[in-house]
């Protein structure tokens, strides 16, 4: 269980579909830390995501991920009370969904439509080592689908701004004043 009082809201979903932007915005609105995964992940290992996937394997970055990810919902208080933007692969562990269900964490599934958010990974430029061709993408995306799937809200992010996708997921949050009723 996590620590009482703590709220930790995490952002899951695809490569592009919106989870940093929003994210930083969520927690902005909510007077809450944000933490992007990915970046802990590079800070803590001072090297960038390709090179770990480079020198340590797809599967050596996961590992990483999963402890940075246990970290955040059971760990120190450093991590409390934040909006997390997971990696787009960080459900594809089950230990990690474990994790998430453990901690009671409110999670939230931002998606698109396949084309659209390959659209928007190309469009940013950022390295990313899972990003190859629209097809290898779209290939990638349909085996997460079930894991994101599996997620009980689902916010579509297309055509929407950061603000809109930001609105939505703040009217799906549950009311943390509530919970010393």
């Amino acid at each position: 269980m996590p620590q009482a009082g703590r709220r930790v809201i995490l952002l899951v979903g695809f490569m592009g579909a919106g989870k940093t932007s929003v994210g930083k915005l969520l927690a902005q609105r909510l007077h809450l830390r944000f933490v992007d995964l990915d970046d802990l992940i590079v800070a803590r290992e001072g090297r960038s995501i390709a090179q770990i996937f480079e020198e340590a394997g797809e599967s050596g970055f996961r590992s990483r991920e999963s402890a940075a990810l246990q970290e955040i919902l059971f760990g120190s208080k450093s991590l409390t009370d934040a909006v997390v933007a997971l990696g787009g692969g960080a459900l594809s562990r089950a230990e990690n969904r474990d994790a998430i269900a453990r901690s009671q964490a409110q999670t939230i599934f931002l998606d698109a439509p396949i084309q659209e958010l390959f659209q928007r990974c190309v469009a940013q430029q950022l390295p990313r080592p899972l990003l190859k061709d629209l097809s290898s993408f779209r290939e990638l995306y349909l085996s997460r689908v079930p894991q994101y799937s599996a997620v009980p809200t689902r916010i579509e992010t297309s055509g929407k701004t950061v603000a809109q996708v930001s609105d939505e997921v703040l009217s799906h949050l549950d009311d943390p004043t509530k919970e010393n009723q």
